[in-house]
């Protein structure tokens, strides 16, 4: 069963390979990386799964894995646990295989009365002076660029 929630996402074609976060909720993808967002649909039915993911690009930066900065996949793989592996190929770019893993990274919620403990600085604890873990170390002086 794959489990709704976030997912780190570590994706690979001939082309390159990269990462990014996408999660998943109620059949629905979204997620994003550094310069590319990701967004669609998926089935699952016990441990296996289809989706259709479009991929967009939205920052100037590394090329695509697909070469095409904007192409729709479909995908299908399996899931077990807290992972999810997957192929497919890009409309776009048929001839480019596409192989992802899902690894599942729901954060935990702190509880609502968790307390955070709270440090005064008690100034007269603090060494007075050089003590067997300090060295002298040369006054700082900034170099003078080279003359031309």
């Amino acid at each position: 069963m794959l489990r709704d929630g976030k997912y780190a996402a570590w994706f690979r074609t001939p082309r390159g390979q990269g990462t990014g976060l996408v999660e998943l909720i109620e059949g629905r993808i979204s997620g994003r990386d550094s310069f590319f967002t990701y967004g669609g649909s998926y089935q699952v039915d016990q441990q296996r799964f289809t989706a259709v993911l479009t991929v967009k690009r939205h920052a100037e930066g590394n090329p695509s894995v697909f070469g095409p900065d904007e192409v729709e996949v479909n995908l299908t793989g399996l899931c077990s646990g807290a992972m999810a592996t997957c192929s497919g190929t890009a409309r776009e770019a048929p001839e480019v295989g596409f192989e992802c893993t899902l690894i599942y990274s729901q954060e935990e919620a702190l509880p609502a009365d968790a307390k955070c403990a709270v440090l005064k600085l008690n100034p007269d604890k603090l060494p007075k002076g050089l003590d067997s873990r300090s060295r002298p170390r040369p006054p700082f002086t900034p170099s003078r660029p080279p003359a031309s």
